[in-house]
């Protein structure tokens, strides 16, 4: 009888292992149950006051862009007006290295606490974990989305020498001479060197794809001269040699024609619903409290929206779409299956 949670007393009585009835047990254990119940209202009021008051101290913004780079450009844009909004500094961390590994790495690792976030560019997302195994890029599993921060259209651009003046043009030359016309891009699985691949894929041409691993600037100087013909990229490192006439924009990836770019076509009209755009989202490591998530969501949304600070994206080539986290989680994945067919051409292909 001594192994039994209760026993029989010389009573008769029925009492616990403890000496106590049983019906007393049961309250100790309904206050203690009640007390850990009215615990939690005051945990996620701890939350909503931690959210209200956030940030109380500096937040840290980590990129794979190097300084001066189209990403981190964008970014300073948009930590100016944070900062200006919350009356604390935003910082822009620079953590180029291993095609972006090094910097989702180091976010990834980051304390969950709002403090220190990460925003990529597109192909972090897309075609880094393709060609980088064991990388810590899957949302909601390593991230949680915030919002998006801006897209940036992709300029179909030719040499002026190669004598074509549209994209209809550029295909019919392009088929007539395969395999011969070439195109710079900043690297193998870059979104410049995709954007070259889907251009094949759907037009069934062939050119052949130049790396420039110095970035834009690099391969300008032979796309100037017509040693390399073509290249595909975002405005802002294009912006001098497409001003001077140095180059020519054949087509804007944008699923409508800029308001800066009134003239140049967007590719899907010649290629129905042919997008080819870069983009940047903000997200934070997993395990970001909920409320400081969702005031870090729309605090963004009001930045790229604030007038002043959107015509600013909108000079250097980028254009805020606001999305809220479930938005972005969906685009993410979207973005992540229309890119699969041109990566799983490419790894076939290396």
């Amino acid at each position: 009888m001594k192994n039994r949670k209760r026993e029989i007393c010389t009573s008769g009585s029925v009492r616990d292992e403890d000496g106590q009835p049983p019906h007393l047990l049961g309250r100790r254990k309904f206050f203690r149950l009640a007390a850990g119940a009215a615990a939690l209202p005051a945990v996620a009021r701890t939350a909503r006051v931690q959210a209200q008051d956030f940030p109380a101290r500096p937040v840290r913004i980590i990129t794979h862009s190097a300084p001066g780079g189209s990403p981190d450009a964008l970014l300073r844009i948009v930590a100016d007006r944070l900062s200006q909004m919350w009356g604390r500094q935003v910082l822009a961390l620079n953590h180029p290295g291993a095609g972006g590994a090094v910097a989702a790495r180091t976010a990834a690792a980051a304390a969950p606490d709002g403090y220190t976030l990460y925003m990529p560019a597109s192909s972090a997302f897309v075609t880094l974990p393709g060609l980088q195994a064991n990388l810590p890029l899957e949302v909601p599993r390593d991230f949680v989305p915030v919002g998006f921060a801006g897209e940036q259209p992709f300029f179909i651009s030719v040499t002026s020498s190669l004598g074509v003046a549209t994209l209809p043009e550029f295909i019919a030359l392009a088929k007539k001479r395969p395999g011969e016309i070439s195109y710079a891009a900043t690297g193998r699985g870059t979104l410049s060197h995709l954007a070259g691949e889907a251009l094949q894929q759907r037009t069934g041409i062939k050119l052949l794809m130049v790396p420039y691993l110095g970035g834009t600037a690099q391969a300008l100087n032979d796309v100037m001269v017509g040693r390399v013909p073509m290249v595909i990229d975002g405005y802002p490192p294009l912006a001098g040699a497409l001003q001077a006439g140095a180059i020519k924009a054949l087509a804007v990836g944008s699923t409508a024609r800029l308001p800066d770019f009134p003239d140049v076509p967007t590719a899907a009209e010649t290629l129905p619903d042919f997008k080819i755009r870069g983009w940047l989202a903000l997200v934070a490591p997993v395990g970001t409290p909920e409320d400081i998530v969702r005031k870090l969501s729309e605090d963004l949304r009001a930045a790229v929206t604030d007038p002043a600070t959107k015509t600013k994206l909108e000079t250097t080539g980028n254009y805020p779409h606001p999305m809220t986290p479930a938005e972005l989680l969906a685009f993410i994945h979207a973005e992540q299956q229309m890119w699969k067919p041109v990566l799983e051409q490419i790894a076939r292909n290396p």
